[in-house]
Formats: C-alpha cells, sequence, structure tokens
C-alpha cells in the first residue's frame, strides 16, 4: 500500500462508512455528497488495492482486511484529536473530547460524576452516547467511544473492565400490596405475581433470570417493558412487580414499596470499560484519574467499589 495516497479526510470517511455501513448515511453525517463519499471510497480501495466491504443484505460489511483498516484508522485519528487536545492543553489549560457510551440505567449517575469533572476541567468536552445493552455493545463492537459504563460489560481479550459503583437490584411493589407491608419474605411468595421485565439483553434482566435459574423458579407471568421509567409508573400503578436498580428507583417521584425479600438485593456493579486495542485519548485518562480521586464525592459513597482507587492503573 502506497501511504502517500492516504489523507486524513479519507479515513475519517471510510470510519463513518463502516460505523454506519451505507454511503448515503455516511454522507449525510459527514455534510459530504454520496458521489463524493463514493469516490473517496475508490481512492482508498485503489490505496489498498484489496476489497475493503462486502455487501449482505443491502448493508455494507468490512471484509478481513477492512477491518484490519479501519482498527487503523481510528488509531490514527483518535491520535491526532488527542494530539490536538495536547497542543491547546500547551496552549492553555486541560482541554480535549471524551466519547462516553452509557446503558439507559447509569443516566442517574454519570452526569453527576461528569458535572464534578467539568467544573475541574471546563474545556474538557463530553458526548454521552445513552442506549439500551445492545445498542451500547454495537458502540463498542464499532469503536465508536472512548469509554463506557455496562452493568454486565462484553467478554473477550479486547475488553477492559473494572468496577466502579454497586448496582443493587430490588424488588419493588406498590404501596397497597399485601406483601408490602410483610416483614420478611421468600420468593416462593410471590412466584405467580406479575413481573414487569425489561426487554432481552437488558443486564437487570439477565441478572433477574440467572438468579430465578440458580433457585430452580420459573415465573408464571411477566410483561416486557423497555423503559425503567414506564416500569415504575406501572409497578406504582398496580401492573405488577418488578426488579429495578437501586438508582433508578431512587431517582423516581412513584411511591413504591422496596419489598424484603430473602436473597435480595442482587449484588450488581457498573463497570467502566475500555478496548484494550484502542488508544485512550488524554482526557478518557483525566476523567479516570479524576473518578479514582473523587467518585466518594460525587454519589453516595457506600456505593463507590472499594477499590476505586486503583482505578487508573488499569487503564494505563
Amino acid at each position: 500500500m502506497n501511504i502517500r495516497h492516504l489523507s486524513f479526510r479519507l479515513l475519517q470517511v471510510y470510519v463513518q462508512v463502516a460505523r454506519l455501513g451505507n454511503i448515503s448515511a455516511a454522507a449525510r453525517a459527514l455534510h459530504l455528497t454520496q458521489p463524493t463519499v463514493s469516490l473517496q471510497l475508490k481512492k482508498l480501495r485503489e490505496a489498498v488495492n484489496e476489497p475493503l466491504f462486502d455487501t449482505r443484505d443491502g448493508q455494507m460489511v468490512l471484509t478481513h482486511v477492512g477491518e484490519e483498516l479501519y482498527r487503523a484508522a481510528c488509531d490514527v485519528l483518535v491520535r491526532f484529536e488527542d494530539f490536538n487536545g495536547f497542543l491547546e492543553q500547551v496552549r492553555g489549560g486541560g482541554s480535549g473530547h471524551i466519547n462516553i457510551g452509557i446503558v439507559t440505567t447509569a443516566k442517574y449517575v454519570l452526569p453527576r460524576i461528569l458535572g464534578a469533572f467539568y467544573r475541574q476541567f471546563p474545556k474538557v468536552g463530553v458526548t454521552l452516547n445513552i442506549g439500551n445493552r445492545a445498542h451500547i455493545l454495537e458502540r463498542f463492537s464499532k469503536q465508536e467511544d472512548d469509554l463506557y459504563v455496562f452493568s454486565h460489560p462484553p467478554s473477550g481479550t479486547a475488553v477492559q473492565a473494572t468496577r466502579i459503583l454497586k448496582n443493587p437490584l430490588q424488588i419493588i411493589a406498590p404501596l397497597d400490596h399485601w406483601a408490602a407491608s410483610r416483614s420478611s419474605l421468600v420468593f416462593g411468595d410471590l412466584r405467580h405475581e406479575r413481573f414487569l421485565i425489561r426487554e432481552p439483553g437488558s443486564a437487570t434482566r439477565m441478572m433477574f433470570e440467572s438468579w430465578l435459574s440458580s433457585q430452580g423458579i420459573e415465573l408464571s407471568d411477566t410483561m416486557q417493558i423497555e423503559s425503567n421509567e414506564a416500569i415504575r409508573l406501572g409497578t406504582e400503578s398496580g401492573l405488577g412487580l418488578s426488579v429495578i436498580s437501586a438508582h433508578t428507583l431512587q431517582e423516581g417521584r412513584e411511591k413504591l414499596a422496596i419489598l424484603p425479600v430473602a436473597g435480595f438485593p442482587l449484588e450488581s456493579h457498573w463497570y467502566l470499560v475500555s478496548r484494550k486495542d484502542r488508544r485512550l485519548p488524554h482526557a478518557a485518562m483525566q476523567l479516570i484519574q479524576f473518578m479514582a480521586q473523587h467518585l466518594d464525592d460525587c454519589v453516595e459513597s457506600s456505593w463507590v467499589a472499594p477499590d476505586i482507587a486503583d482505578l487508573a492503573k488499569h487503564f494505563v
């Protein structure tokens, strides 16, 4: 490959097409015309002299060579974005930009951390990309963000995951539910109740179903709802019981009872996650070091993972 034929713009176009799987969508995202994007891809294909994409079901899918080029392009672009941040820092203080992908339940806590971080580093920009676990997993696989927050991190050799916060899962019920007046319960008392559950792939649902399986319990009545807010409201209205994150519960205004069921709350954690095969920008490392030193100032100290002081060591 003749690298003299490469340019940053070529790599930017290529990364966008690889992520979106569609030339028209990439053109819109880059504010370019479709013929311009097609021409850039043609130039890149000629420079590499290997096929970069296959077409499957109308989507452009990376070939093996295309995947390697995609990783290299991400590394190059992130490195120079970081260098630009370094230059700005030299010229006047901490700066840069961080992309963070977070699962929906983490949206109740991470803004508190970022608010405190912003007060110390006002020139660092942050983009939060929020979605369900499946959506953030897809972003992780495409290397679209610098850092991620999962309550059930992905697996694989490319994953760096470290616990940062406790995320206990509790069983909730309407205040006038018969179980709300009990001082103690076993889950068998509730097995015939309707449970409001999240969509398949939700970490909360995965944890709950794993616990049910370990106990040899199968629920007889469930209703799927793809929103924590709707689950809280549905539970308050008497639609059913639910298992929900304590953080999610704390942020709601609904009047709900936490049931004293043996084995609950289920122990869960939120993890700060990055890719081992992607270099973290300087601004992301600043955030990690800030969390290691100040996380218990941003949230209740009882929720902070006990080994938080060693957080930065895992991401060097």
